[in-house]
C-alpha cells in the first residue's frame, strides 16, 4: 500500500470519513477461514462473518457504500441475511455499514463507549480533524460492558472488552469452536497502529491486548486483523513484542526530558520504520502516538 502524503488522508485511512473515496473500484473478497468462517476483506476494517443454521452474524461492516458488495459477498455464503452485526469499535471504517444493514434488520451490537462515541462528535488534536455523529440508525442497540456472548452455528462467539488500547471501547471477538480471533484495530498485521490517543487509546492497552489473545489462543488459531492478511499467533507475538520495544525505547527518551522534535529526529525506531513504517501511519506519526500515550508534554 502507498504510504499516504498528508495527514487528511492518514485521518481519512483510520477513521472511516467516506467523502472523498471512489468505492465503484473497491471489490469485496472472501477470505474462507474455516468451515461456516470466512474473511471479507475490501476498503476499511476486515470483516468475520459465521453463518449456518442460526443466523449470519458480522464483525464489522465497513463504509455504507460498500454495503451491497458485502451483502453479494456473504451471498455467495449464504442466503441467510445478516441478523447480527457486531462493531470492534466506533471507528467509520468499521461502523459505516450500520444503518444499511440495521434498516435490512440487522440488531447492532458493540461496547457501551462505542455508542457513546458515535453518539457525539470526535475531534482528533492528532490529526486536526474532527467526525461528526453518526446517525440515529446506525447506533448499537445493545451494548455491553465486559463480555458478551451469541450462541449461533454450533459456536460460541464471545466479545470481550479490553482495557483501552486502540480506542477506550474496543472488543475483541473470539469464536471459540471455530478457535477464529477478530481483534479489531487493536492489531494492524506488520504495520505500526493506529493509537487514537484522542478517543482513550494507550499504547500500554494495545500491548496488554496481544498479550491477553497471545495467552488464549494456540498455533492452529487464525487470526483476524483489522487491517492486512489474515495471521496466526507466531505473527501476533512479532507484533507484540515489536511494540513492547517501541514503547520502552520512546519511555526512556521521555524519562531523559527529550522533546518530541528531539525524539522524532533521534528516529528510535529507525530499525523497525522500513518494516513496519509503510501502512497507514507512517514513522513520524507513530512517535507523534506513542509519545502523546507515554505522557510526553
Amino acid at each position: 500500500m502507498r504510504r499516504p502524503t498528508s495527514l487528511a488522508l492518514l485521518w481519512f485511512a483510520v477513521t472511516g470519513s467516506a467523502a472523498a473515496q471512489n468505492f465503484d473500484t473497491v471489490t469485496v473478497r472472501v477470505v474462507p477461514i474455516s468451515q461456516g468462517i470466512a474473511m471479507l476483506v475490501g476498503a476499511g476494517g476486515n470483516l468475520a462473518v459465521s453463518w449456518g443454521k442460526d443466523a449470519t452474524f458480522v464483525v464489522d461492516d465497513q463504509y455504507a457504500p460498500l454495503t451491497e458488495k458485502i451483502r453479494a459477498a456473504i451471498a455467495t455464503l449464504t442466503a441467510n441475511p445478516v441478523r447480527f452485526v457486531l462493531n470492534t469499535h466506533y471507528h467509520g471504517d468499521h461502523t459505516g455499514g450500520n444503518e444499511n444493514l440495521g434498516k435490512a434488520g440487522a440488531l447492532i451490537v458493540a461496547h457501551d463507549k462505542v455508542r457513546v462515541r458515535m453518539s457525539s462528535g470526535q475531534i482528533s488534536r492528532v490529526f486536526n480533524r474532527s467526525v461528526p455523529a453518526s446517525p440515529t440508525g446506525a447506533l448499537p442497540v445493545v451494548t455491553f460492558t465486559e463480555t458478551v456472548t451469541f450462541h449461533l452455528n454450533g459456536d460460541e462467539i464471545q466479545a470481550f472488552h479490553v482495557p483501552p488500547g486502540h480506542t477506550d471501547g474496543d472488543a475483541v471477538v473470539w469464536f471459540k469452536r471455530s478457535n477464529v480471533m477478530h481483534m479489531g484495530d487493536l492489531y494492524f498485521k506488520d504495520r505500526y497502529p493506529f493509537i487514537d490517543v484522542d478517543s482513550g487509546g494507550d499504547v500500554e492497552g494495545v500491548i496488554g491486548a496481544a498479550g491477553r489473545v497471545l495467552g488464549m489462543i494456540d498455533d492452529n488459531t487464525k487470526v483476524i486483523p483489522g487491517h492486512g492478511a489474515l495471521s496466526n499467533k507466531a505473527e501476533l507475538t512479532r507484533y507484540r513484542d515489536m511494540l513492547v520495544v517501541a514503547r520502552d525505547r520512546v519511555k526512556k527518551l521521555i524519562a531523559e526530558g527529550k522533546t518530541l522534535d528531539q525524539i522524532t529526529a533521534a528516529k528510535p525506531l529507525a530499525d523497525y520504520d522500513t518494516t513496519w513504517g509503510t501502512g497507514f501511519i507512517n514513522p513520524q506519526i507513530f512517535l507523534r502516538l506513542l509519545y502523546v500515550s507515554l505522557g510526553g508534554k
